[in-house]
C-alpha cells in the first residue's frame, strides 16, 4: 500500500540563488526550485519582473541585482548566511560576426554571460566552505560557443565559451570540498529574449520559420526542459556529477 506522507521535494531544505530569474528559464528555474522544496532568493537587474513572485510559496525573496556591478554582488553575499545551490542564469545574446561586432557590446556580453557568474561564485563559495556544506553552481551556457560555431553569434559564442572554462576551473579546485559546478549548454529555447529577436527582425515570420527549420525535432525548446536539467543538476541526485557540458538542444548538435 503506498504511503499517505507527503514525498520531500528534491531541493527540500536547499536555499538557491538565481540570476536572471525574471523571465524565461531563470524564471521557470526560480518556480520549480520552489516547487520542489528548494529556497529561493530570485535576483533579476529588473525587479519588476520580480513582483509578482515575492509572496509565492518557496521564494524566501527577490532582489535587484545587476550581474556587472561587483559591489551589488558583494552586498548580497553579506545578507546570505547559507547556500546549497547557485544558479548563474542571467545572460544577453548579441547578434553578428566579427565584422559587426563592436567593444561596448563586446565587454557587456562578458560582463554579464561569463564576469557576473565569476564575481557572484566568488562572492558565494567562501559562505559554503565557511559552514563545511555542500553546493551546487549550475551556470547558463550554450551549444553556441566551443561547442558549436552558429552563425552572427561572434560576441555571444565568446563569451559563452568563456563560461565553460570558469565552470570547469571551478569543479576541479573544489571537486574535494563538496562544491560541483556544470554548464547547461541550450540550444534554441522559447523565451521573450527570443521571442525579443525573432520579433525585432526584418521579416519576423521568416525569422521564425529560420530558427524552426534548423532545428531536427522541428520545434525549438521550452523553458521548463531546461529547468527541468537545472533541477537535475542542483539536487543530490547528481552528486557524482561535477565540471560537466550539458547539451540540450534537441540534436541541433549532432
Amino acid at each position: 500500500m503506498a504511503s499517505s506522507e507527503p514525498r520531500p521535494g528534491r531541493l527540500e531544505g536547499k536555499i538557491a540563488l538565481i540570476t536572471g530569474a525574471g523571465a524565461g528559464i531563470g524564471r521557470a528555474s526560480a518556480l520549480l526550485f520552489a516547487k520542489e522544496g528548494a529556497q529561493v532568493i530570485a535576483t533579476d537587474m529588473n525587479p519588476d519582473l520580480l513582483a509578482d513572485m515575492k509572496d509565492l510559496p518557496g521564494i524566501l525573496r527577490t532582489e535587484k541585482l545587476n550581474v556587472t556591478n561587483k559591489e551589488d554582488i558583494v552586498n548580497l553575499a553579506k545578507t546570505i548566511d547559507k547556500i546549497d545551490v547557485i544558479f548563474n542564469c542571467a545572460g544577453i545574446v548579441p547578434g553578428g560576426s566579427i565584422l559587426e561586432a563592436d567593444d561596448a557590446t563586446w565587454n557587456l556580453a562578458l560582463d554579464i554571460n561569463a564576469r557576473g557568474a565569476y564575481w557572484v561564485c566568488q562572492a558565494l563559495i567562501p559562505i559554503v566552505l565557511k559552514n563545511k556544506g555542500t553546493c551546487s553552481i549550475v551556470n547558463m551556457s550554450s551549444v553556441a560557443s566551443s561547442l558549436k560555431g552558429v552563425e552572427n553569434r561572434f560576441i555571444y559564442c565568446v563569451s559563452k565559451a568563456a563560461l565553460l572554462a570558469v565552470t570547469k576551473s571551478i569543479a576541479a579546485d573544489f571537486v574535494g570540498q563538496g562544491i560541483r559546478a556544470n554548464n547547461i549548454c541550450p540550444g534554441t529555447v522559447d523565451t521573450p529574449s527570443w521571442r525579443g529577436r525573432v520579433n525585432s527582425s526584418p521579416d519576423p515570420q521568416k525569422a521564425l520559420a529560420d530558427f524552426i527549420g534548423r532545428q531536427k525535432m522541428g520545434r525549438v525548446g521550452t523553458a521548463d526542459e531546461i529547468a527541468y536539467l537545472a533541477l537535475y543538476l542542483a539536487s543530490d541526485e547528481a552528486s557524482y556529477v561535477t565540471g560537466q557540458d550539458f547539451i540540450i538542444d534537441g540534436g541541433w548538435s549532432m
